[in-house]
């Protein structure tokens, strides 16, 4: 009876130890060794106020972790429960549970990145959007000219049209339209107020300024050519010259490519600077900073004329016989 006693109680502490053991081991495949080689992401929202359990079954939902009581464990003996931050991740299987915790703590939550290019209008900005999924064209268009929208925006003009800075941006998933204006239009403030600073005082309104740069953009394409080219309009506006600039003719019905038809220039438009003289009634784009530096610096020149040559840059006249031979010359 001793014996049997004896081997009993053996037994039951192998079995106990096998199973501390065992619950060893599975801690330590589910600390160190990820679910799977990357085929499963998750995007997980974690809103302010939540809990720790309700993080760990969403993991464990997702795919990402192993055991949603391991998540609250380690978190817990780690002294991370109440350092968790919300927002909005994305997880992949391959990421081990402490390296999940790791993102969360530190707050690197999931951005989608927009990339405005230079002279891009909001109408191009809003196919690149759509293009993407983070947006409807249409709905983007509505806020770019909604008159709250662009109020709360700090601007007074009828749309958000050469306000957009163009730069890389991330915006958080669920984040909306306006939440993208909103860094576009502060980014651009601030590029703006350190050019005017190390520009000084200029005769031009602010939006004067933002409209000539927008066209500026569309017409150069190098940058040693944007002040001559900004020298050319400042010329011509103080003679009262038709600024005639090709991209003002299709504003608003297509991107510019570099060409424009005689049906362009004819087309009935406030800003087709072919029929009207002077600036348009605002930017045909987003102009980015050097060419918002040439449209407050142009330089100094007699220059009214000026053409494309094949590779890109331009050949530029003082008077109409010479640009007509210029014409001739890079156009035939």
């Amino acid at each position: 009876m001793f014996i049997d006693r004896l081997l009993t109680r053996h037994l039951g502490i192998s079995a106990l130890r096998a199973l501390l053991l065992m619950c060893l081991l599975w801690y330590l495949v589910c600390l160190f060794i990820p679910p799977g080689q990357g085929s499963v992401v998750a995007e997980i929202s974690f809103p302010p106020g939540s809990g720790i359990r309700k993080l760990a079954n969403e993991l464990k939902a997702g795919g990402v972790i192993r055991s949603s009581w391991h998540f609250v464990l380690m978190t817990r003996l780690r002294g991370n429960a109440h350092r968790l931050k919300a927002g909005e991740y994305r997880f992949s299987d391959n990421m081990t549970p402490g390296m999940i915790m790791s993102k969360i703590v530190s707050g690197d939550v999931d951005y989608r990145k927009f990339t405005l290019p230079e002279g891009y209008s909001i109408y191009q900005a809003a196919e690149l959007l759509e293009q993407k999924g983070y947006f409807s064209k249409d709905t983007f268009l509505e806020k770019c000219r909604d008159r709250e929208v662009v109020s709360h925006l700090g601007l007074k003009e009828s749309s958000v049209e050469g306000y957009l800075f163009p730069a890389t941006y991330n915006l958080l998933r669920g984040g909306s339209e306006e939440d993208l204006l909103v860094q576009m239009v502060e980014h651009f403030n601030k590029a703006y107020a350190a050019i005017q600073s190390a520009e000084g005082e200029h005769r031009l309104s602010r939006h004067e300024i933002v409209t000539l740069a927008s066209i500026i953009e569309k017409e150069a394409v190098t940058a040693e050519e944007r002040p001559i080219i900004a020298s050319v309009f400042y010329n011509r506006l103080r003679i009262g010259m038709p600024l005639q600039s090709d991209p003002t003719a299709v504003y608003g019905v297509r991107a510019f490519t570099g060409k424009v038809s005689k049906g362009d220039i004819e087309r009935v438009s406030p800003y087709n600077t072919y029929l009207n003289k002077g600036l348009p009634p605002g930017p045909i784009g987003n102009p980015g900073r050097e060419a918002l530096q040439a449209a407050m610096n142009p330089a100094d020149t007699d220059y009214l004329y000026f053409v494309a040559r094949q590779d890109g840059t331009h050949h530029f006249s003082r008077n109409l016989e010479e640009h007509n031979r210029a014409v001739v010359q890079y156009l035939r």
